[in-house]
């Protein structure tokens, strides 16, 4: 065996590591609450790191904090070494980054409008078909007229000033009913109640701030805190799917690399697929085929392999299944199922082992170095070397302060964007009613001058002028944010 090795779980007979060049082949955590998924993302976070390998994960349960201070050998954990035989083991740090979308407990987490694009927005707001086509319309005008969407207030004027002018619109951008635009407005009202204002807008997050590594090359961990975040869910699912769909989109391709530039975790992965429509759930699928050649892995978290689409599930070539109770009926079909996505062993009922297996307990088959699944063994996982368990809100607080990127995403950001350039549209299409008003009193109400024109048609006259002149300055967006798949 050669390469880099990602040591997970073993055996007191026989070691189950990955191979780090297969790491980017993707994967899938699964088992049942309380049955160590955590700790097993835990090891595979510091193992990934300990090889420089950058890492983010999202820590649902708060409990991934620990992985910013060394642990604590207590009786199990001696008792996990002695099993495996392993003589190396020491307690240690590693370096982490924290992050949360809300800016309470780590770094503020932000994309702008723009870049989530009209079908992560549409999902997120669970928008039907009409209403969907009237925000896909809604960006395309954004996009022909130059005016760049960062954040909710510009969203909001945009929709504001397409509900004026919407019949003068509709003859370039189809129907856009009153009714469709409401629902929209108010699905957004929705989301500014649900906190949607506090990451979406600026600064946006660098993606090469998720890509680091220490000065003694070990890979940064970054952990979004999600314990908030969860109470959204839906929220939580299209904001790391938008990440992922970033890092695609920007990272280059490097085909099959010694070991990855990133791997993601994706907890609670369920999430990403209940009630998603089938347009988004070919995008994920395209996303997760294909960013594999830019040096990243997917690892999915979930208590049920059949949690994830067939279409997904097939690309998660490393696994790690913990154990499932078979309860109910619908127990033992989802037991039955989980067996069947593994390599046999013909030495192994895999069925009924995965009933049997204890806490820390797994089946694991990784690739090989041809990339076929191994056949599926029955493992002890790894202790980690940093604490089981979340840090306090003191310990958190420290860590911050010595973060590397400490005031960089603090303040928000307020460019010149779609907001204030609509209000600057407005104020110019008044004057000119203005200017028409006042030439109509100087040359008499039967006079030749300019017929009078409202505030509302010098604005809708001025913004049509400026359709035709400036088609073709769309705004880039990326894989999941654009119109046509592309930037």
């Amino acid at each position: 065996m050669t390469g880099l090795n990602i040591e997970i779980a073993g055996h007191p007979d026989q070691a189950e590591n990955m191979l780090a060049d297969m790491a980017n082949r993707h994967g899938l955590i699964a088992g049942a609450t309380g049955t160590g998924k955590t700790v097993t993302l835990q090891v595979m976070a510091e193992q990934f790191s300990q090889i420089g390998v950058p890492v983010f994960m999202a820590d649902v349960k708060g409990d991934l904090s620990g992985l910013a201070t060394p642990g604590k050998v207590n009786e199990k954990i001696h008792n996990r070494l002695d099993q495996l035989a392993i003589k190396n083991y020491s307690n240690r740090a590693f370096p982490v980054v924290f992050w949360d979308l809300y800016g309470k407990r780590g770094h503020a987490m932000r994309t702008t409008i723009s870049d989530m694009g009209p079908l992560l927005l549409s999902s997120l707001m669970q928008l039907n078909e009409t209403q969907t086509g009237v925000l896909y319309a809604a960006f395309r005008f954004a996009d022909d007229q130059g005016l760049l969407l960062l954040d909710m207030k510009d969203l909001r004027a945009l929709l504001a000033w397409i509900s004026d002018q919407r019949k003068e619109l509709s003859k370039l951008y189809g129907n856009l009913a009153p009714s469709s635009i409401a629902a929209i407005q108010r699905r957004l009202l929705m989301l500014e109640e649900q906190g949607a204002e506090q990451f979406l807008g600026e600064p946006a997050v660098s993606l090469s701030d998720l890509m680091q590594t220490d000065f003694s090359g070990n890979g940064v961990i970054s952990v979004l805190d999600a314990t908030q975040l969860m109470t959204e869910p839906r929220l939580y699912a299209m904001f790391l799917l938008w990440l992922i769909a970033e890092l695609f989109e920007q990272l280059p391709e490097v085909g099959d690399p010694e070991k990855p530039k990133l791997v993601f975790f994706f907890d609670e992965a369920h999430l990403l697929f209940d009630d998603a429509n089938d347009t988004l759930i070919d995008k994920i699928e395209q996303v997760v085929r294909l960013i594999r050649s830019k040096g990243v892995g997917i690892y999915f978290i979930t208590q049920n392999p059949g949690d994830l689409p067939d279409s997904v599930l097939g690309q998660l070539g490393n696994r790690v299944q913990h154990a499932l109770r078979a309860f109910t009926p619908r127990d033992q079909k989802a037991v039955k199922t989980a067996a069947q996505t593994f390599r046999q062993n013909e030495g192994l009922d895999t069925e009924t082992v995965i009933t049997e297996l204890g806490v820390g307990e797994a089946l694991v088959s990784f690739l090989d170095e041809k990339g076929r699944p191994r056949p599926v063994q029955r493992a002890l996982i790894h202790p980690p070397q940093s604490r089981i368990g979340p840090l306090s809100d003191e310990e958190r607080r420290a860590h911050m302060e010595r973060s590397p990127f400490r005031g960089r995403y603090d303040q928000v950001l307020d460019r010149h964007s779609a907001y204030e350039m609509l209000q600057e549209r407005a104020e110019q299409a008044a004057r000119e009613a203005g200017e028409a008003e006042t030439e109509k009193a100087e040359t008499g109400a039967g006079g030749r001058g300019r017929q009078r024109q409202s505030v509302f048609e010098a604005f809708a006259k001025s913004a049509m002028r400026s359709v035709g002149s400036q088609i073709g300055r769309q705004i880039a967006r990326g894989l999941l944010g654009s119109l046509f798949g592309k930037r």
